[in-house]
């Protein structure tokens, strides 16, 4: 029987508010786990969202985003 803790995946997180939908992040996702949003953020915006699963935490999203703070990888 074993105590071990679940691994978690890595995956990434996008501010909404912050997010002005340049879809930069979505081009360069090397699994494409990233769309763009069918709702508007407060300032009009479609923002891009993680679709769950198969992040690898590449980090290529964050590098290729402009806008400081809306993206976030996370790495267990």
């Amino acid at each position: 029987m074993s105590n071990s803790a679940a691994v978690e995946a890595p995956s990434m997180e996008v501010n909404p508010e912050l997010c002005k939908g340049c879809q930069l992040c979505v081009g360069v996702c090397p699994k494409s786990v990233i769309a763009i949003s069918e709702m508007l953020n407060s300032a009009s915006y479609h923002p891009a969202f993680y679709t769950g699963e198969d992040c690898t935490g590449c980090g290529l999203c964050f590098y290729a985003c402009p806008e400081p703070g809306a993206i976030r990888v996370v790495k267990p």
